[in-house]
């Protein structure tokens, strides 16, 4: 046995010596043979994991929440509930115009593929509740009603029924007159304009469609360079619109922004995590093969790390995903802030299917619940403390600047990417409406509406919506980690 074991070693020894590596590496490490398109392919998701992700942890700035808490708190409660809770009808028609024409630019881009075009909702689609134009007024009693007819009756008092006491009536016209003298953070659409259209979210999902180029650049551009309160001689890193700067890595990019107050800074992190946010749901939902009539759409680790990856990037990566944590904390703490708007029990999320806003509103406060249980929330009340009448300016400028990006979204020259843009952009700004309206929401009375602060119908699907955008972008990352580890 000896004899015939110490041949095999003799042979194993010669062969080494004929052969190098390659024949022991072989024999002794299966891995270690793979092709080189294979080890190449292992190493850039070995890269990819220990750059963007890998670092993609501990406490985020602005605020002492850590990456890791919300990956759990997002991936195992939040998400599952939000998926259900933007597929009830009162969350999944939006009414949007997307018509309205740019009114910074001429629009010169066009979609590269048909996935790009939002298909409307026929009118016999859409709810009886929905679509008889009530917009923003909640009250059990509109469960009283039971068609169109009755509900365009009673459009000028929300379609409150008639047992409610005078004053009552007179509580919902001043809040109507209310709503269009109040101080919004984004443009609303005229839901009553002939342009707007109703849209079933759950038919036109947003993922890839082709647009790119200089007409999106255009877009983000704009809304990075002349409203983030960004001084032009101060370069973005990796913007291809700018300047060429050499070596320029970014440092003085950041050197800036720290040195910013806090409000500016935030704004920029909200806005950089919205960017993100899109980029994810782009890759996430990439058209992998369009088949013979029928598109495969899935995710694309390739896109993920173009966009994304540290050496791609030039180590940008992590700190955009470190902005779209940001982002969903800032919105996290606007849901569990407007929590008691909605726990008033008048306030029905009205479909005209009785069973329907039970089981929405049910779900809906399940999800407040579990917001307010978070134990890390951003600390809003850091912002817009200084001087009463500074903080008053900054708040406006502030509100501003964010108004204006809104509008940028009417310059977005594909159509599904306006939809989705303009939806999660309205949302941010109902949650910065939410954040900064702390003392009008304490004072909420509890069985009549408030002339002090109160949401439309559009407001309150945008927010959640857009919520659940950043619920899933957080989830997806975990699924490109999970595709990566695979990929080794």
């Amino acid at each position: 046995m000896v004899k015939h074991t110490t041949h095999l070693c003799g042979v194993l020894f010669l062969l080494c010596l004929l052969f190098g590596d390659f024949v022991f590496g072989w024999f002794h490490y299966g891995s270690q043979g793979k092709t080189q398109q294979q080890q190449q392919q292992q190493h850039t998701a070995d890269s990819l994991e220990q750059s963007c992700l890998c670092h993609l942890t501990g406490v985020l700035d602005d605020c002492f929440c850590d990456i890791e808490s919300i990956d759990v708190f997002n991936n195992f409660k939040i998400f599952p509930l939000m998926q259900k809770l933007i597929d009830r009808d009162f969350f999944r028609y939006y009414r949007v115009n997307l018509k309205r024409p740019c009114p910074f630019w001429p629009d010169d881009s066009h979609c590269a593929i048909k996935d790009c075009q939002v298909e409307p909702c026929p009118e016999s689609k859409i709810p009886v509740g929905i679509k008889s134009g009530n917009y923003n007024k909640y009250s059990q009693a509109a469960n009283t009603i039971r068609d169109i007819k009755e509900c365009e009756q009673a459009h000028e008092l929300g379609a409150i029924n008639s047992t409610l006491s005078n004053q009552s009536k007179e509580a919902f016209e001043d809040w109507a007159h209310h709503d269009d003298a109040q101080d919004h953070f984004c443009g609303l659409d005229d839901e009553t304009s002939p342009d707007a259209e109703y849209v079933d979210l759950r038919l036109n999902p947003e993922r890839y469609t082709g647009y790119k180029g200089p007409s999106a650049w255009r877009v983000w551009n704009s809304i990075y360079e002349e409203n983030c309160f960004k001084p032009r001689s101060v370069y973005r890193p990796l913007n291809p619109l700018a300047p060429s700067r050499g070596d320029d890595d970014g440092e003085g990019f950041y050197k800036w922004l720290e040195g910013l107050c806090l409000e500016k800074r935030v704004f920029y992190r909200l806005i950089s995590g919205l960017h993100s946010s899109i980029n994810i749901h782009l890759c996430a939902e990439n058209l992998l093969d369009e088949g013979w009539g029928k598109p495969i759409w899935g995710p694309n680790v390739h896109e993920f790390r173009r966009r994304f990856g540290s050496a791609e990037t030039k180590g940008e990566g992590t700190r955009w995903l470190k902005n779209l944590y940001f982002l969903y904390l800032i919105e996290l703490r606007a849901l569990s802030k407007v929590a008691p708007y909605f726990e008033r029990a008048f306030i029905n999320l009205y479909t005209g299917n009785s069973q329907e806003d039970s089981i929405t509103k049910e779900l809906l406060l399940l999800i407040f619940n579990e917001t307010k249980a978070f134990p890390m929330h951003f600390d809003e009340s850091s912002m817009f403390a200084g001087h009463k009448m500074e903080a008053k300016r900054l708040k406006e400028e502030f509100r501003l600047h964010f108004k204006n990006i809104s509008r940028i979204m009417d310059c977005v020259g594909c159509s599904k990417c306006r939809l989705w843009g303009t939806l999660q952009t309205q949302g941010l700004g109902t949650a910065l409406k939410i954040l900064f309206s702390e003392k009008e929401i304490k004072n909420l009375p509890e069985n009549s509406p408030s002339k002090g602060f109160q949401l439309t119908r559009q407001e309150i699907v945008a927010l959640l919506n857009a919520f659940g955008r950043l619920s899933t972008s957080i989830k997806e990352l975990h699924n490109f980690r999970t595709l990566l580890k695979d990929q080794r």
